[in-house]
This record gives C-alpha cells, structure tokens and sequence, in this order.
C-alpha cells in the first residue's frame, strides 16, 4: 500500500468519526420515565368517604316539669349507673301567690268542701245503721222461713232491704271518698311557695330526683348551671360508649351500589390498627349538603357497625372524625395496571409499554373495575408488561425512553 493511499484511508476514517460523532451529538437523548410492571392480584373496588362516630342509642334527660334546675351535679365524660346516679335536681315551680281576695275565695272553698265532708259522713253513718237494721231484719226472716211463719214475699222483701242497704252504704263510702278528694284539692290552693315540709325531711324533698335511665357516660350537658326550665327541656345526653358506630355521609350515586352486609375498613381514628365493620342500614332518603367548593350534593346516610371488641378502638369516642372504606366489589386474580399509566385517546383507554428496544409503543387498552390506585386489564396487556407512569407531553409513540433511577441519598 503506497503512502498516499494509506493517508487517504486515515483521512476517511477521521471523517467517518467525525460524522458518526456528529449525528450521536444531534441525536435527542432517551427520555428518563417512571416505569411500572404489570401483574396479577386481588382487587376491591371501594368508596372512601369521611366519616363520624356516633353512640348507637344516645338518651336525652329531659325536664319532666318546670321549675328551677339546680346546678348541674354531673360532668361530660362521669360515669353513671341506672336508676342510681342523679343526673338533675329540679325544684319545681312555685305556686302562683294569692291576693286578699283569691285567699278568701279559696279559704271559703276549703270551708265548703268540710262542710261536705261532715255531710257526706254523716250520710255514711245513716247508710250504716240503715245497713245493720236490715241485716238484723233479713236474719229474723230467714229464722221465721224455717218455722214456716213467714212468707215468701214477706222473706223476699226482707232480702232486698239488705241489698238496697248494702249498696246505699258502698255508695255513701265513694261519696264520701270524692268529698274528701275535693277538700284536698281546696287545701292545696292555699299552700303558700315555701311550705315547710315534713319534720325530717332532707333538704331535697323539695326538688325532683331525675336518676340515670343507663348505664354509660355523659355525653354533652346542655344546662350546667342553675336557671329557670320548662318542662321538656333537654338536659343532658347519656349514651354507653362501648356501643359505637359508623355514620358516612355517602354520595348517592356510591350509596345506590351499597348493601346491608358488605364489608368496609375504618382508619384515621388515631389507632395503629384499621378497625373492621360492617354496613348495617343504607338510609331510603337522601338529603343535600353544599361542599367545601360550594357544590350542592345529594347525599345519603350509610350506617356501619364496627366488628370487634371495644378494647380494640382504646380512646375512640363519639363525634370522633375517620375515614370509612366501603367494599363494593373484590375481583380475584386480575390482571392490574396502575391508574397513572392510563390516559384518554378519543374514547378509549390507552397506555404507553416499552418494547425491547426502549421505545415508548402506544397500545389500546380494556379496563373493568378499577379504584382510585389500581384497574383491572381486559384486553391489551399481558403479565410482565413494563409501562409509562404519568407520561408527560414528550412522550409519544416511539419515543427512545429510560427508566429512571431512583436517587441514592448522600
């Protein structure tokens, strides 16, 4: 080889270089991508909504009459045993006071109704001997039938002298009982608001004594302090807080798929632990309730019953805040492709999976139930599948693509 061939040979070898270099420089580096493989699992489809405790069965004490409501003697949060632990005292309301003229109406009200009274024993009294003279005259009779030296109708007569004498005494004795009655009811006017009670008495045999109707806790006291109430007032809430449960205020649309039964997940109530339950009630009714966004929704309430004992929620209370996972649906051995890779193409959906040479290849998909994570994959994926986590604006079919790296920290 003569050396001006040999040059020409090193002269196009450094071109070559030169333009391999050159493309290698223009060409666009491999976009760096989050990649995912697809896989086979389990699947729940769920709704997720906040949620609030509440005692199942809360008791409302209530004025039975008005009066003056001592200071509240309980406390939220004490603890009260049924039909011993006095929850309330209430003085009952006083008597209106009486004028000069109102008291001697009411003085010659009782003054009549003694007056009565004396009659209506005097009557008694008549009735009785009336009563023992015919029982004296109807025993002689039944003497004289015997020996033959009466008659019948004379017997007869006798006979119902001594009932017609039994009934004017019995009712002699209800007249006299009604008179007595009434005169009670005459004195009762003129007892004055601060009547002393019996010698002895406690110093509460003036008031009312309202006792627990539960066992359980106080829940919230409505009057605590000393005031005038009326009757039916609310006084205070009682509840057991061992007997909670799960009321979520559910979207309609998501509370038309659920059952009395299926199963849900309760966490966010400040356990390690997510709590079991169980949707007991799906409310017929709905109701609107205006969003943060102040969106009108309608919205349904889904009661659920916690699973479990009570030792297993320490601390949960009622009116507590946590979130409620509702299972509608668990699909077995499906295949799943995370919800991040999926994107909109007309109206289908679509992924980008990554072939064997690092291209970004656009396929068509099928999906069937999925969650706010995960989707099951009908058709257009296979197991092992690497696809494209959220791929942005760069990447498009045939796009050179890398995975990225996760960073190490320093």
């Amino acid at each position: 080889m003569t050396p001006q061939t040999r040059r020409r040979i090193v002269v196009a070898l450094v071109a070559a270089a030169a333009l391999a270099a050159a493309i290698w420089a223009f060409m666009p580096a491999p976009i760096a991508v989050d990649v995912a493989a697809i896989g086979r699992g389990a699947l729940d489809v769920s709704v997720s909504e906040e949620a609030r405790t509440r005692v199942r069965d809360i008791y409302t004490v209530s004025a039975p009459i008005g009066g003056t409501l001592r200071r509240a003697p309980r406390e939220v949060g004490d603890q009260v045993i049924a039909g011993e632990t006095v929850v309330a005292v209430i003085e009952p309301a006083a008597p209106a006071f009486l004028d000069a003229r109102a008291r001697r109406e009411a003085e010659a009200a009782v003054e009549a109704a003694q007056a009565m009274v004396a009659l209506a024993e005097a009557q008694l009294r008549e009735a009785s001997v009336l009563l023992s003279k015919a029982r004296s005259d109807f025993a002689r009779a039944e003497q004289l039938r015997q020996s033959g030296d009466i008659s019948a109708s004379r017997y007869d007569e006798a006979r119902a002298a001594l009932a017609t004498a039994e009934a004017r005494v019995e009712s002699a004795e209800a007249t006299l009982a009604v008179r007595q009655q009434e005169l009670q009811i005459a004195e009762a006017r003129l007892v004055g608001p601060h009547a002393a009670g019996p010698e002895g008495a406690e110093e509460t045999a003036c008031c009312l004594l309202l006792r627990a109707p539960i066992d359980g806790e106080v829940l919230s006291v409505a009057q605590e302090s000393e005031q005038v109430v009326a009757a039916g007032t609310p006084l205070l809430e009682i509840g057991d807080i061992s007997k909670i449960e799960i009321v979520v205020e559910m979207l309609s649309s998501d509370a038309a798929r659920v059952r009395p039964g299926f199963p849900a997940v309760i966490d966010g109530w400040g356990g390690a632990t997510p709590l079991p339950a169980r949707v007991r009630r799906v409310e017929p009714a709905g109701f609107t309730k205006v969003s943060a966004l102040g969106i009108e929704e309608q919205r349904v309430i889904v009661v659920l019953d916690l699973e479990g004992a009570p030792e297993d929620r320490p601390g949960l209370g009622h009116g507590y805040r946590v979130m409620a996972h509702v299972t509608l649906e668990r699909v077995q051995d499906a295949l799943l492709v995370p919800l991040g890779a999926l994107f909109r193409r007309g109206d289908a959906w679509a992924v980008y999976a990554i072939d064997g040479s690092g291209l970004a290849r656009e396929r068509r998909v099928e999906i069937g139930a999925r969650t706010n994570r995960e989707a099951v994959v009908l058709s257009g994926l296979e197991a092992g599948d690497r696809v494209i986590l959220h791929p942005g604006d760069r990447v498009t079919d045939g796009t050179q693509v890398t995975e990225r790296q996760a960073e190490n920290g320093g």
